[in-house]
């Protein structure tokens, strides 16, 4: 009897098997030997006073601290991001005025630093004692004490968002040029003025793609919010700051304010992959509601219909 042909694999069924590299066995090992290396030092070390960690870690002072920093980080970002929508329109704008405007804007905050920002604002006394509002070479209308306007908490604030602001105009336009010119078109079919595109169609379009590069500034925010304690305002690193000034403990309460940094970024890389996903998932599911509209449809008598 003769023998049935023996069944050859299909290419597709065949796979590669991994072909073991040297190179990466030896850099595992490495990358393993360092960061046992770098656990024993944290851990045998008696230096690192974990005790001590352990006590200012859910003090007041520390907790007031990390108060300081949050509500840093939510108004420099919220003022941020309302100034460089402004200014991503008015880059846009058809208007020269407009466009120049937003440009000078961008260029002057975006290339000083933050911290001498800061330190400028809240020296803006010796430029204006006095702030005022009236018509130019006219009357004025109001006056106040720059130093009663300008605290160390108003500086921050200012330095913080018209950095941030500078940075999410470039973002945000970014987005808006993104959104395909189709939907500028229909949305004008519809009826809507420029304004109302811009507000229901172009924005929330734009929103899901600058997600990403906004959420990375609200990090970079909550760490820039440690420049402030050169303005004595008491944020976290300089809550720290006055505790070991007090007990000489510099190490442990230092790692105290990198271990509450280290916490705050996690939270706030997770809620930023968490709306990344749910904005996807909206995304997909209207895409699917309008696919499924524009579907033909038959009929009973063989007649198709869309």
């Amino acid at each position: 009897m003769k023998q049935p042909p023996l069944l050859q694999p299909s290419i597709h069924e065949v796979r590669p098997l991994p072909v073991p590299k040297i190179w990466h066995w030896i850099g595992g090992a490495i990358l393993t030997l360092l960061a046992m290396g770098f656990v024993q030092v944290l851990v045998t070390n008696d230096n690192m006073q974990w005790g001590v960690v352990a006590k200012y870690l859910f003090s007041a002072q520390i907790l007031s601290g990390l108060g300081m920093t949050l509500m840093l980080t939510v108004l420099a970002m919220v003022l941020g991001l309302a100034i460089g929508i402004i200014l991503a329109i008015m880059r846009l704008s058809s208007s020269r005025v407009f466009q120049t405007t937003s440009w000078g804007w961008i260029w002057f905050f975006r290339g000083i630093p933050p911290l001498v920002q800061m330190i400028f604002w809240y020296n803006l006394a010796l430029l204006l004692p006095q702030i005022s509002i009236g018509i130019p070479f006219g009357p004025k209308l109001a006056s106040w004490d720059t130093n009663l306007l300008i605290t160390p908490f108003s500086a921050a604030i200012m330095g913080l968002a018209f950095t941030e602001s500078a940075y999410a105009a470039e973002m945000i336009r970014a987005g808006i040029q993104a959104v395909s010119s189709g939907q500028t078109e229909a949305a004008a079919t519809l009826g809507l003025t420029r304004g109302q595109t811009l507000r229901r169609v172009i924005l929330p379009q734009a929103l899901r793609i600058v997600i990403p590069p906004i959420g990375n500034d609200t990090i970079s925010m909550l760490k820039f919010t440690s420049l402030v304690s050169v303005l004595a305002l008491p944020d976290l690193l300089y809550s720290a700051q006055m505790v070991y000034a007090r007990t000489y403990q510099t190490v442990p309460l230092l790692i105290v304010a990198t271990i509450w940094y280290l916490v705050l970024t996690t939270v706030l890389t997770l809620l930023e992959h968490a709306l990344e996903h749910r904005l996807k998932a909206e995304h997909q599911k209207s895409l699917a509601k309008t696919r499924s509209w524009f579907r033909p449809r038959f009929f009973g008598s063989g007649q198709r219909a869309y």
